[in-house]
Protein backbone atom coordinates (compact mmCIF):
# COMPACT_ATOMS: atom_id res chain seq x y z
CA UNK A 1 0.00 0.00 0.00
CA UNK A 2 2.77 2.46 0.86
CA UNK A 3 4.84 1.81 -2.04
CA UNK A 4 1.75 2.35 -4.37
CA UNK A 5 1.01 5.45 -3.07
CA UNK A 6 5.11 6.38 -2.72
CA UNK A 7 4.98 5.85 -6.61
CA UNK A 8 1.33 7.76 -7.50
CA UNK A 9 3.12 10.57 -6.00
CA UNK A 10 6.26 10.13 -7.98
CA UNK A 11 4.33 10.05 -11.11
CA UNK A 12 1.89 12.81 -10.33
CA UNK A 13 5.31 14.91 -9.62
CA UNK A 14 6.33 13.87 -12.76
CA UNK A 15 3.58 15.14 -14.97
CA UNK A 16 3.33 18.38 -13.22
CA UNK A 17 7.39 19.00 -13.72
CA UNK A 18 6.25 17.97 -17.65
CA UNK A 19 3.29 20.33 -17.85
CA UNK A 20 5.55 22.99 -16.01
CA UNK A 21 8.58 22.92 -18.68
CA UNK A 22 5.78 22.66 -21.46
CA UNK A 23 4.32 25.81 -19.91
CA UNK A 24 6.72 28.13 -19.27
CA UNK A 25 5.53 31.00 -21.35
CA UNK A 26 5.56 34.07 -18.60
CA UNK A 27 2.34 35.30 -17.50
CA UNK A 28 1.97 38.80 -15.85
CA UNK A 29 -0.37 38.60 -12.73
CA UNK A 30 -1.62 41.94 -11.66
CA UNK A 31 -2.40 42.56 -8.25
CA UNK A 32 -3.52 46.18 -8.80
CA UNK A 33 -0.11 47.61 -6.17
CA UNK A 34 2.22 45.23 -7.86
CA UNK A 35 2.42 42.76 -10.80
CA UNK A 36 4.00 39.55 -10.86
CA UNK A 37 5.43 37.50 -13.81
CA UNK A 38 5.23 34.12 -13.34
CA UNK A 39 6.18 30.79 -15.50
CA UNK A 40 1.95 29.91 -17.31
CA UNK A 41 2.38 26.22 -15.76
CA UNK A 42 3.52 27.38 -12.23
CA UNK A 43 0.48 29.46 -11.98
CA UNK A 44 -1.80 26.76 -13.60
CA UNK A 45 -0.48 24.44 -10.53
CA UNK A 46 -0.53 26.97 -8.34
CA UNK A 47 -4.26 27.62 -8.94
CA UNK A 48 -5.02 23.80 -8.94
CA UNK A 49 -3.26 23.53 -5.49
CA UNK A 50 -5.12 26.45 -3.90
CA UNK A 51 -8.30 24.98 -5.24
CA UNK A 52 -7.97 21.67 -3.72
CA UNK A 53 -6.74 23.27 -0.74
CA UNK A 54 -9.83 25.29 -0.15
CA UNK A 55 -12.09 22.35 -1.02
CA UNK A 56 -10.42 19.86 1.53
CA UNK A 57 -10.77 23.27 3.92
CA UNK A 58 -14.70 23.43 2.69
CA UNK A 59 -15.45 19.31 3.27
CA UNK A 60 -13.55 19.36 6.92
CA UNK A 61 -15.32 22.45 8.04
CA UNK A 62 -19.07 21.03 6.96
CA UNK A 63 -18.58 17.15 7.22
CA UNK A 64 -15.79 16.06 9.17
CA UNK A 65 -16.18 18.98 12.27
CA UNK A 66 -19.65 17.96 12.65
CA UNK A 67 -19.50 14.06 12.43
CA UNK A 68 -16.63 14.33 14.92
CA UNK A 69 -19.37 16.57 16.95
CA UNK A 70 -22.25 14.14 16.68
CA UNK A 71 -19.67 11.00 17.37
CA UNK A 72 -18.35 12.99 20.65
CA UNK A 73 -22.16 13.57 21.72
CA UNK A 74 -22.50 9.76 21.04
CA UNK A 75 -19.89 8.12 23.43
CA UNK A 76 -20.86 10.87 26.25
CA UNK A 77 -24.08 9.67 25.79
CA UNK A 78 -22.91 5.98 25.77
CA UNK A 79 -20.56 6.54 28.86
CA UNK A 80 -23.59 8.49 30.48
CA UNK A 81 -26.06 5.27 30.18
CA UNK A 82 -22.70 2.79 30.98
CA UNK A 83 -22.59 4.70 34.55
CA UNK A 84 -26.17 4.99 35.53
CA UNK A 85 -26.62 1.20 34.46
CA UNK A 86 -23.31 -0.08 36.50
CA UNK A 87 -24.71 0.46 39.98
CA UNK A 88 -27.94 -1.83 38.77
CA UNK A 89 -25.58 -4.30 37.75
CA UNK A 90 -23.62 -4.56 40.45
CA UNK A 91 -26.70 -4.03 43.09
CA UNK A 92 -28.05 -7.81 41.63
CA UNK A 93 -27.50 -10.12 43.48
CA UNK A 94 -26.73 -13.95 41.65
CA UNK A 95 -30.14 -15.85 41.35
CA UNK A 96 -29.65 -19.35 43.92
CA UNK A 97 -29.37 -22.08 41.48
CA UNK A 98 -30.28 -25.25 42.38
CA UNK A 99 -27.84 -28.45 41.91
CA UNK A 100 -29.31 -30.64 39.86
CA UNK A 101 -30.94 -34.01 40.84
Amino acid sequence: MRFGLILLVLVFALIGAVFGALNSQPVDLDFYFTTLSLAKGGVLIGAILIGWLLGGLLVFATLVLPLRRRVRRAERELRRRDVMAAPVDAAREPAAVEPPR
